[in-house]
């Protein structure tokens, strides 16, 4: 009894966990920023979001894709007031959020 006791009492060795990929495979960002489109702070940044990554986000080049990654840490309120101009977007984001804009509400 003692002798198995002292066996269970031994640490075990884990298993080393497999290194972390350096570079995000281009259908898991996609999906990644597809999931952070949809899961917003706010209905409304859902909404608007979203549709413009079903409509757009495969079709946007490497550089394109880092500025959106980027659009999506900020603050929803500021999102929504730079995409409903409200408040005037600030200068890396302007092209991309008028983009946003045309898609999120066509028939404005």
């Amino acid at each position: 009894m003692a002798a198995s006791k002292r066996r269970c009492a031994r640490k075990r060795k884990k298993a080393p966990l497999p290194e972390a990929s350096p570079v995000e495979l281009p259908e898991h960002r996609l999906k990644r920023l597809r999931m952070r489109s949809m899961r917003r702070g706010i209905k409304e940044m859902d909404i608007i979001l979203s549709r413009f990554a079903d409509a757009c986000l495969e079709d946007l080049d490497a550089e394109t894709l880092d500025l959106f990654d980027g659009l999506l840490s900020e603050n929803d309120q500021d999102l929504y007031q730079w995409v409903t101009g409200q408040v005037a977007a600030p200068e890396p984001y302007v092209g991309l959020i008028e983009r946003i804009a045309r898609v999120s509400a066509p028939d404005v």
